[in-house]
């Protein structure tokens, strides 16, 4: 073997660059003399027998491969600097796919499935380089390419998110044609079985028909899109202020490419297979309309709904993109009805609060109960419920005339004041852990203070993070057919509501609801009492568990039931609406009868025995 000389290593690399060159001499000058390699001045056996010296015959081997990994280098940088013009647009197409205008016009499976990576990505307002309008038109546009780009008479596409049929019809055919609509199928025509095929489009042989002028076949796509769960095809009308959604994220199109169908005097069918709904959830069918809005909205003129029991039809009078509608509507009657409710059951909680708010500032000027902590909690809690009944008024009267700025100030005062409600009773609940269930050791400095400091401050700082994000604005219900019901100064920003709002009262509940479960174990475990007298007792334990649930806020729990049915929804906003009247009857029962009756928790014997802290 001998050592390489540079003539040597041009032939064993068939390359004379320049850069490969300049390389080869700074590893020689990094790896030692340039006559150890070399057999430029001395013999090969001189350097050989130098690099064996038993001193470093490692080092001497380790330096060889380090050459040798050099020069792999430099090659694999002459390729690569070769190769860039090719490789540099495949690298921006991964880049800014989510564009939507990278992909524009490319429609092989390879792009298909490129573009739909971003269908969870794209976001109106995301910081990512995406285009959600451009996003939606690309899939638009795909039914004239399967209409007018394929060739064969018949073309099937399967991939995970689409499925596809393209096929010529005659404009004089006999009867209707069905295609299935299920999505882990091929899309297909098949005989009209409503057993076998429950997700189905039934075509109007009118429809071909009116075409016969024209020509003797037309060209039709039929396509079943899942769209996932991203903001792709959603739209304004599935923001915030309609928590809906597109049952099952699937889009159903149909099209004739640049032939355009409407105002069919028999309308096509489509049947969506589903689950029974709950009764407040309203099931609508809608195809997007390009025209609505910058990017495009759902509509649903020139469909009818109607729900069955195995599942809904969709009649239509035009072919474009369909879908199923799922949403929690409340209709204008409904709506009036119970804001109605809460309107009179607010304002005799307001009066009430009023009352219960006189009644413990009397208390605390005569300096009677000025030790305990009890009094002032209920009447921190009654200030905030007090201050949120008057917040809603405002809102309900004044809302929908405040321009931006006012309505999301009055937005963020009804979130702290909600916040304070949330709070509040959730320290109720704690001062009743400490007086009933832990007892002893239950002495903190300044407690009230500590208490207030959480009762106020926590919820301010709630609500300064969430208005910094900009999540304060206008809120509007609306009905099946798209009008607004009512407005209000709220949320405009969903994931800030599901925290602050939903999180947080998940949080305080839950903590209330287990506290109230071991007050009620202490109560009906207690040592039995005469024979006589068990049964008055249970209703005193009854009645006890009832006023102490008005002040930890049980009544909020309906809220968790609303799905199931309207009348849960009337239930819930009785209830909620006059939390201050019973409020007021729990502390009536509680401090005015008897002087003894002195407590929180139900029981005036704990109170004055077991005291929490005396500031």
């Amino acid at each position: 073997m001998a050592p390489w000389s540079r003539k040597g290593y041009k032939e064993a690399t068939g390359s004379s660059d320049v850069a490969a060159e300049g390389g080869y001499r700074r590893a020689l000058q990094i790896l030692g003399p340039e006559d150890l390699w070399s057999p430029g001045s001395r013999q090969c056996g001189q350097g050989w027998a130098r690099m064996g010296t038993p001193r470093a015959p490692g080092v001497r081997l380790l330096l060889l491969l380090l050459l040798l990994l050099l020069l792999l280098l430099l090659a694999s940088g002459e390729e690569n600097s070769t190769g860039a013009p090719a490789s540099s647009p495949r690298r921006e197409d991964s880049r800014n796919t989510c564009l939507g205008l990278i992909n524009r016009g490319r429609y092989r499976s390879f792009y298909l499935q490129d573009t739909a990576k971003c269908f969870t990505k794209c976001e109106p307002s995301s910081n990512e380089s995406c285009d959600l309008g451009n996003l939606q038109r690309y899939w638009l546009d795909y039914e004239n390419y399967l209409v007018e780009g394929s060739l064969e008479k018949t073309t099937n596409l399967s991939l995970p998110f689409l499925k596809a049929v393209v096929k010529n019809v005659s404009t004089n055919i006999s009867g209707d044609l069905y295609f299935s609509l299920t999505p882990s199928q091929i899309t297909g025509q098949v005989p009209e079985d409503k057993r076998m095929f429950p997700d189905r489009v039934r075509l109007p042989r009118s429809l071909f028909a009116s075409l016969q002028g024209s020509r003797s076949q037309v060209r039709l796509a039929v396509s079943v899109l899942d769209i996932g769960s991203g903001n792709l095809f959603k739209g304004p009308r599935l923001s915030l202020e309609d928590a809906g959604s597109v049952l099952n994220n699937r889009l159903v199109g149909l099209s004739l490419g640049r032939t355009r169908v409407t105002g069919l005097t028999e309308p096509l069918e489509i049947t969506f297979s589903h689950q029974p709904q709950p009764p407040n959830m309203t099931l609508t069918c809608v195809f997007w309309d390009v025209t609505k809005g910058s990017t495009g909205d759902w509509s649903s003129e020139g469909c009818s709904t109607d729900v069955r029991a195995e599942g809904t039809v969709c009649r239509c009078d035009h072919l474009t993109f369909f879908a199923l509608l799922l949403r929690p509507v409340l209709d204008k009657v409904t709506v009036q009805a119970l804001t109605k409710i809460s309107q009179v059951g607010c304002g005799a909680s307001m009066v009430f609060l009023a009352f219960t708010i006189i009644f413990a500032a009397l208390r605390f000027c005569r300096k009677r109960f000025e030790s305990e902590d009890a009094l002032k909690i209920h009447a921190a809690l009654s200030v905030s419920l007090f201050l949120l009944n008057l917040t809603f008024f405002i809102n309900l009267d004044h809302g929908p005339k405040l321009s931006l700025a006012p309505c999301g100030a009055l937005g963020a005062i009804s979130h702290f004041f909600l916040l304070c409600v949330f709070t509040w009773m959730g320290l109720e609940a704690f001062h009743l852990y400490l007086l009933i269930i832990r007892v002893f050791n239950t002495y903190f400095g300044h407690y009230f203070l500590k208490l207030s400091l959480a009762g106020w401050g926590l919820p301010a700082l709630m609500v300064i993070g969430t208005g910094s994000a900009s999540s304060y604005g206008r809120y509007t219900i609306r009905d099946q057919e798209n009008r607004s019901t009512l407005e209000l100064c709220w949320f405009s920003n969903e994931t800030a509501l599901y925290i602050t709002v939903h999180g947080y009262f998940l949080v305080t509940y839950l903590f209330n609801a287990v506290v109230l479960s071991l007050v009620a174990w202490k109560i009906f475990t207690l040592p039995g009492t005469t024979a006589g007298k068990e049964k008055r007792q249970k209703c005193k334990g009854v009645l006890t568990l009832l006023g102490l649930s008005s002040l930890v806020g049980m009544t909020w729990g309906l809220a968790i039931l609303t799905p199931l049915g309207l009348s849960t929804v009337y239930v819930f906003a009785l209830f909620n609406s006059f939390q201050g009247v019973f409020i007021f009857c729990w502390i009536i029962v509680l401090y005015l009868p008897r002087q003894s009756a002195g407590t929180s928790s139900g029981t005036a014997q704990a109170e004055q025995t077991h005291t929490v802290s005396h500031e």
